[in-house]
């Protein structure tokens, strides 16, 4: 799949998510199989660009082009300047929210809100596009398909949004009064996909190599972007590419191998956010990773209490050399 000037190796994405999908997580999903990971979103008010928690989303050191990077806002002028900003960092693609359905982004009329405004969507695609395309850098949009299911609007803001110079489309089959309850629209997503002529990307409820497959022959999307499915569970993206290229499965990870790719994730997350933030924003990586295994909530329940990295990595990889034995080496299904 391409957008823009970009080849990507394979249409099975990383999406976007506030808390997740850090330079650590997004760089673990590229070496395990994904084709494109977004960043967490960004803040385009320059009042928030030095802050600590916008600084390190702006790190992008060492980190596979091409970069993209979600920026989030309802003013179109500062959407613009921190497109351009973004630019400056690294960027080399960016994604437009309007598709967060937290209250703290809606409140300010951001993310899925702005579905409520299509002129304001429009003027915001405009000034972000316009600003961008001296630079060569494409912009991409990920949406909702309404506000609220008595206005499923985005085939308007679609059609809209492909006009103004929009590269490629991510589309959650759900709207923002639906939040992360019941299904995924798909045939919504095949009616946004039958309209347009840019790529369209397929987003909920993805979790295994069988529904990507089935979504993508739903809804004639051009790839899949995988969210909550991949939190502990970061070689997904493998075992889906494999199945969409070859019809044949992927066996799952053994122990020994979780537990070397969660230990690797930990150095990198330690060093990425140091050692205060990086040992309690690593409990919950943790807890995802092992939360299917027997005995893994209990464990975490006692690892909460730790309160350095160095004491947490080794209590992991113990708990880990535990659970494998001297000569065993389970593997996890697939």
């Amino acid at each position: 799949m391409r957008i823009g000037p970009y080849d990507l190796p394979n249409n099975v994405f990383v999406a976007p998510m506030a808390g997740v999908t850090d330079r650590p997580f997004r760089q673990l999903c590229k070496r395990l199989g994904a084709g494109h990971a977004v960043s967490e979103m960004a803040a385009s008010n320059p009042k928030l660009w030095n802050s600590v928690k916008t600084s390190r989303r702006l790190d992008h050191a060492g980190e596979s082009d091409p970069i993209a990077v979600q920026i989030a806002g309802s003013d179109p002028e500062m959407m613009a300047q921190a497109a351009v900003f973004n630019v400056g960092k690294g960027a080399r693609i960016i994604d437009i929210n309007m598709g967060c359905p937290a209250k703290k982004v809606c409140n300010v009329a951001a993310g899925s809100a702005l579905l409520r405004d299509e002129d304001l969507v429009a003027r915001i695609l405009e000034a972000v596009v316009r600003a961008c395309a001296p630079l060569g850098v494409p912009v991409t949009l990920k949406t909702r398909t309404g506000w609220c299911r008595a206005d499923r609007n985005v085939l308007r803001v679609a059609r809209r949004a492909q006009d103004i110079g929009i590269a490629a489309l991510a589309l959650h089959g759900r709207t923002r009064e639906d939040l992360y309850m019941g299904q995924a629209e798909y045939e919504t997503i095949a009616e946004v996909k039958a309209e347009l002529a840019i790529p369209v990307i397929a987003n909920g409820d993805i979790d295994t190599p069988e529904k990507a497959r089935q979504v993508l022959e739903a809804t004639g999307a051009d790839a899949v972007m995988i969210g909550r499915a991949a939190q502990g569970r970061p070689w997904l993206f493998r075992e889906i590419d494999h199945y969409l290229r070859t019809g044949a499965f992927l066996p799952g990870p053994t122990l020994a191998e979780m537990r070397d790719l969660l230990l690797q994730h930990l150095d990198d997350h330690y060093r990425f956010y140091g050692e205060y933030t990086g040992v309690r924003t690593a409990r919950k990586h943790i807890g995802w990773y092992l939360s299917s295994l027997p005995g893994g909530p209990q464990f975490c329940a006692q690892l909460n209490l730790i309160e350095n990295t160095r004491d947490q990595w080794h209590a992991v990889a113990a708990w880990f050399d535990r659970s494998i034995g001297p000569h065993a080496s389970p593997r996890l299904a697939a």
